[in-house]
């Protein structure tokens, strides 16, 4: 389908088409106009290999099962769509009639609730899986994860939660615990919390050997979506006491320190 047409737009809301949408995209030269939504959140983008990052680039490898939450219980608020399909629809007009500056080898990113857009910069990725020098990405092939009816990650339990409040009198007490960072290093190098590690969620179940399964583990990320998946990952990978910083960076920036930037 994709080698007929001259740009693609990807709305899809699932990781197996998303992932096989960039591939095909990559494979046959194709601008894949990209965009996503989250609860409150949106993000949107053009990933264009033949000049820029593609979705691995940025992604190198789609998420274990059990940390995708499931479709009903994650949602969307119901204008968002809207908003983000139009900025889409924007850069694909663009894109075609060659006007103003496009989303290429940048994300833009939308948080509904504080109604701020930010955009960070994306870089290409040299040793990308399909669009490095040597991928090893070089066929089609459909990734198999779903929403899964039984990815029951974002029920609420206060008792696995912590308010950024609590985080930082825990903080100015001096505690022992570890404060684990789930974001991209891009979304670091704008804003982060003292003494935190950094552990990106997709890379997370890599790298559990980096963390003490006895110890008391805060996760946090942007709002509190990602921070909950992982959380839910680390438990179910053995590690005892690991609690959900709620409202990640955003919260911390509006309770804690309005200095801190945000986006």
């Amino acid at each position: 389908i994709i080698r007929e047409y001259d740009i693609v737009a990807d709305g899809t809301d699932n990781f197996a088409t998303r992932y096989l949408i960039n591939d095909a995209c990559v494979m046959l030269r194709k601008p894949n106009v990209y965009a996503s939504i989250f609860r409150f959140e949106g993000q949107v983008s053009i990933f264009d290999a033949r000049v820029s990052a593609c979705y691995r680039c940025v992604y190198p490898d789609p998420p274990p099962p059990s940390l995708i939450p499931n479709c009903a219980e994650a949602g969307v608020i119901g204008a968002l769509p809207g908003i983000i399909g139009s900025i889409q629809a924007m850069e694909v007009i663009k894109w075609i009639t060659g006007t103003g500056d496009t989303l290429t080898g940048k994300l833009l990113l939308f948080d509904a609730l504080s109604m701020r857009f930010e955009t960070l910069k994306l870089r290409k990725n040299e040793k990308c899986p399909v669009c490095g020098k040597n991928p090893s990405i070089t066929t089609l092939s459909e990734t198999e994860l779903n929403c899964g009816e039984d990815n029951m990650f974002f029920r609420r339990n206060t008792d696995d939660e912590i308010s950024v409040r609590e985080l930082h009198e825990k903080m100015e007490a001096g505690e022992d615990f570890v404060l684990l960072d789930v974001r991209e290093p891009a979304e670091v190098e704008i804003c982060t919390l003292k003494n935190s590690i950094l552990i990106p969620l997709n890379t997370l179940p890599n790298n559990l050997g980096k963390l003490d399964t006895e110890a008391e583990i805060l996760v946090f990320c942007r709002s509190g979506a990602r921070s909950k998946s992982a959380q839910n990952f680390l438990k179910k990978s053995g590690f005892k006491n690991v609690k959900n910083v709620t409202g990640g960076v955003l919260a911390w920036s509006r309770e804690i320190d309005p200095t801190m930037p945000t986006y």
